[in-house]
């Protein structure tokens, strides 16, 4: 019965791809193109101009560079999470060498990306008071304050990403003066030049925007899986973030509206399905947990960027398993750490999941558990497109472990147990048991089992000022499978991109630790 619920849920939200489908059409109407292009005078005119630059917003987060690939993945593989195999491809090499530059293409890409992003949100802010001025229609009026809050959302969380990679942790005692932020931009017209804001600023203008967008999102429907903003989402962003503020009631308050929602539920270890697997050819019983990654569709998702066969940004496994390379074997640029692999418990339905022992192709024959969270959506698997997951930034296993870990920070540690207890039950995984001073080692192992591979390990470590060691394991690259990083290291916080330091008049700064030319 849920998963026919799940696939009509799912039949509605396709009207989310034909939304995001039409967005490449019209990027041209927020960027000075020459042929087609729309002057920027001219946009926004109509409700019809509206949704349409909403749609540009929702397009802008397909990016490759963001959770489709780079957003996601690099915060983890230059962490402590994956090795090397020898006869790599060296994607993404630099990151996980910890060689972190100024010039790194992919850096650039994530920071490009998200400030698209917020010029295109911004566009829309800058134009919509004098649109909604010329509306009559009480039903257009109320949509587009929800196209706004949507807005106000998007931006938020892009302003979020960008603290998070690019910014020390916070600490509410130095966020004023000696730790700096961002460079914030709020408007699309009358650019001034950009210079950083203090920490403090830069989550402040996050948190207004938050709250605009709940405000406005208030009475908007939304279930799981929606690939739309609302307040659903907002809300997860708020949880998020007060967490990395150490705002730890605003982190209880926030997670737990999800926690109590009922549009939500924990994806389940239960089985729903037998069938063959398209990864071994053999036969699997698959559980709802498989289901929110083979198919991308779980009552535990908040928000996810969707996609067409026609349509869709980067391919979240391919450096795992690289499958297409010949479509006989796998060919993987890192596996997981074996430390990683002895978290998981006997029966823990996350380990069958995420992970499947196979034979690579390379000489040395590695036969090991590779990664296989992202083998592939499976309407894209029966279109021969491999390695294509939906990314899925928001779940409520994520909200779960928010809440236990403010719960330990305000030493409530039966309330922490208690939640961990929850989201290990649904997992069929032995729950863990914490006290005050094991709690930051289990929440630790808690985020890594759940989130793995999903681009929170680096940042975490960055805020809770810990360092790693990687150690050697069988058929790794030699050059950085042993790597020890102290805590505080400069390069836990990404640098400025070099063009956008000396880009004409600009007067942002570059981050502790990195050369300037």
């Amino acid at each position: 019965m849920l998963l026919n619920m799940m696939k009509n849920t799912y039949n509605i939200l396709t009207r989310a791809v034909a939304v995001i489908a039409v967005a490449v059409g019209m990027v041209s109407c927020l960027e000075k193109l020459p042929g087609n292009a729309i002057p920027e005078s001219e946009g926004m005119k109509t409700f019809d101009d509206a949704e349409q630059t909403l749609t540009g917003i929702y397009a802008a987060w397909m990016s490759g560079a963001l959770y489709s690939g780079y957003l996601t993945l690099l915060p983890d593989i230059q962490a402590d999470l994956v090795h090397a195999v020898q006869g790599n491809s060296n994607t993404y090499g630099q990151l996980w060498q910890w060689d972190i530059r100024p010039t790194n293409s992919e850096i650039e890409g994530v920071y490009g990306s998200l400030y698209t992003v917020i010029g295109r949100c911004n566009f829309y802010l800058d134009k919509v008071d004098e649109l909604r001025s010329s509306l009559t229609d009480d039903e257009s009026i109320t949509y587009l304050d929800y196209y706004t809050g949507e807005v106000h959302c998007a931006r938020a969380l892009a302003y979020s990403e960008l603290i998070k990679c690019f910014c020390e942790a916070y600490t509410p005692e130095t966020a004023d003066e000696s730790e700096s932020g961002i460079a914030i931009d709020s408007t699309y017209f009358g650019k001034k030049p950009l210079k950083r804001s203090t920490l403090r600023e830069s989550y402040e203008f996050v948190i207004r925007d938050l709250e605009k967008a709940e405000e406005l999102l208030d009475g908007a429907e939304y279930g799981y899986s929606s690939p739309y903003f609302n307040q659903a989402v907002a809300n997860a962003i708020h949880a998020r973030v007060a967490l990395y503020m150490q705002d730890w009631d605003a982190a209880i308050e926030y997670s737990t509206r999800l926690i109590e929602d009922d549009a939500f539920a924990l994806s389940t270890a239960a089985a729903y399905t037998s069938g063959i697997s398209p990864i071994t050819n053999q036969p699997k019983t698959y559980t709802y947990i498989d289901y929110m990654w083979t198919n991308d569709l779980a009552t535990e998702i908040i928000w996810m960027v969707d996609y067409t066969i026609t349509s869709y940004g980067g391919a979240l496994g391919q450096v795992f398993l690289n499958f297409n390379n010949d479509y006989v074997y796998y060919y993987p640029d890192y596996v997981p750490s074996q430390w990683v692999l002895d978290l998981y418990g006997a029966g823990d339905a996350r380990a069958s999941a995420y992970f499947t022992t196979l034979q690579t192709g390379y000489a040395h024959a590695l036969t090991f558990p590779l990664l296989t969270k992202y083998f592939g959506n499976e309407s894209f698997l029966a279109n021969i497109i491999y390695h294509v997951s939906k990314p899925k930034p928001f779940r409520l296993a994520e909200q779960y472990l928010i809440r236990a870990e403010a719960y330990c920070e305000k030493g409530q540690y039966g309330n922490a147990n208690a939640d961990l207890a929850a989201l290990s039950q649904s997992r069929n995984a032995k729950a863990a048991s914490l006290n005050a001073s094991s709690w930051r080692e289990v929440i630790s192992d808690e985020r890594v089992k759940e989130l793995y591979m999903e681009g929170f390990r680096l940042h975490d470590l960055k805020r809770w000022n810990m360092g790693f060691e990687r150690t050697h394991q069988s058929q790794a690259q030699p050059e950085g499978s042993t790597r020890k990083i102290a805590a505080g290291d400069y390069r836990f916080v990404w640098p400025i991109p070099q063009n956008d330091i000396e880009a004409p008049g600009s007067e942002i700064s570059q981050n502790n630790g990195y050369a300037t030319r």
